[in-house]
């Protein structure tokens, strides 16, 4: 059966008719339900029966998820090995020691030994080790320049950004309406901070997932009939320092726990 290595691959299958048949409000909603394993390909009622055939059932897509997710962790730990990690402390901005690389994560230490077994002093979630051991990977060391740009005007954001924005930005603004003084304070909790050379808005903070990758969180509130809006804006360099998937990964997994935060103690 073949796999579906993002959600774009999926999205293309579609008609993109966006009829919601499905019970999500685009045919993006839905590749991107799908891609994680919350829908299954033959939830669309739309497509023909040999490419359901194709793909497979949602049983079967759950559970291929999970075995792709685990052989992709140990594809990573196992490049993890090869590298020189006294080298690469200054390229990820992070220090080694006691046969560890560790870096800051939202200003909280993560470490990994050769063998590529993650520690931390906060939960490792899974949305997070995947980012952190393609950072450690690929991050070519960078300079952050202050450049801000959203992340359709990255390179490999144009295939991304739409997903991105249902996605990621949406239901982050939906956060930030419903929850507006709480917005700001768990911006602060992931240690986030004022910059200059920034957009003009209401809340605008910048969180650092890792050393060399900020992400700018900028929040306009309603006004004089005006709707609210939310933008989320990378480094000029981001994608020299994260590929794009881990970057789309580190996002959403980030509003998730806004929600988890926001139901908790909203």
């Amino acid at each position: 059966m073949t796999q579906f290595n993002n959600a774009m691959e999926i999205f293309k299958l579609l008609e993109k008719s966006n009829c919601r048949e499905c019970n999500e409000t685009t045919c993006l909603a839905f590749a991107g339900a799908v891609f994680t394993g919350k829908k299954a390909l033959n939830e669309c009622p739309r497509l023909e029966d040999k490419v359901i055939a194709k793909y497979g059932g949602k049983a079967d897509s759950r559970k291929t998820a999970e075995l792709d997710m685990t052989e992709a962790m140990n594809q990573l730990k196992s490049k993890i090995n090869k590298l020189d990690f006294t080298n690469s402390a200054e390229r990820v901005g992070g220090r080694y020691s006691n046969n560890r690389l560790t870096i800051k994560i939202f200003g909280k230490d993560f470490s990994v030994n050769e063998k590529g077994e993650l520690s931390s002093d906060i939960h490792i979630h899974p949305w997070i080790s995947a980012p952190f051991y393609n950072y450690i990977i690929g991050c070519k060391g960078a300079a952050v320049l202050g450049k801000w740009v959203p992340l359709r005007e990255l390179e490999g954001g144009k295939d991304w950004y739409r997903l991105f924005g249902q996605r990621c930005e949406k239901p982050l603004k939906k956060i930030a309406d419903t929850y507006t003084e709480l917005f700001e304070d768990m911006i602060r909790l992931f240690n986030g901070k004022q910059v200059e050379n920034h957009y003009s808005s209401d809340i605008s903070l910048v969180l650092w997932p890792l050393p060399k990758f900020p992400m700018l969180i900028c929040y306009w509130k309603p006004e004089d009939g005006l709707e609210s809006d939310l933008n989320l804006f990378f480094d000029s360099t981001a994608e020299q320092n994260l590929n794009i998937e881990s970057i789309y990964t580190l996002a959403a997994g980030l509003v998730r726990m806004f929600e988890k935060i926001a139901q908790r103690h909203g």
